[in-house]
């Protein structure tokens, strides 16, 4: 698509804001999507529809809300939209996207809102950072914490004697049990 918009979308947002600020959206390394008034996709770059496996003719027209956000959040995200569309924008709202492959997509968005030349809502912008990665590793940490925390548990209650040494030699683990009866 080299930049360009599809060109149901160029009449509308490419005349409003110029052409060179719509191949910037369109290009830019982060995901941007957008809404018209009724809450169906104008707006969908080429990193959006990267990460998420939906093309931009797969995404425009669509209701933002009902097709491609997680169903945990559509109430509170479709709220975020309507203060938008108001002119109250939400900075750093951790959202999660369904991708075409069904997989959740942690991002952080900056909802802004859409106006023409003379004033009026438009829409509203959804300008974003992809934290999946970051999220996705929290997450496993969080696992493995909580895992190691469980085990520990288990070793302390445990109804038989566990006790464990080093390398030298050395006692480092010594449960409940073991205490009681030695």
């Amino acid at each position: 698509m080299n930049g360009e918009l599809p060109s149901n979308d160029k009449s509308n947002f490419c005349i409003a804001n110029g052409f060179e600020l719509c191949k910037s959206f369109n290009s830019a390394n982060g995901p941007i999507f957008g809404i018209d008034t009724s809450g169906n996709v104008n707006e969908w770059n080429h990193k959006t529809a990267e990460i998420t496996g939906y093309s931009q003719e797969e995404a425009f027209n669509k209701p933002l809300v009902d097709t491609f956000i997680e169903p945990k959040l559509r109430d509170t995200f479709r709220n975020i939209l309507i203060m938008a569309l108001k002119g109250e924008e939400t900075n750093n709202y951790e959202l999660e996207m369904e991708s075409k492959s069904k997989e959740v997509i942690y991002m952080l968005v900056n909802a802004k809102t859409r106006r023409d030349v003379d004033n009026n809502v438009t829409g509203v912008v959804g300008i974003a950072q992809d934290v999946t990665e970051v999220v996705t590793s929290y997450k496993k940490d969080k696992d493995v914490g909580a895992m190691a925390h469980e085990l520990r548990q288990l070793i302390e209650t445990a109804n038989a004697p566990i006790f464990g040494i080093d390398v030298h030699g050395n006692v480092n683990e010594w449960n409940d049990k073991t205490a009681e009866i030695t």
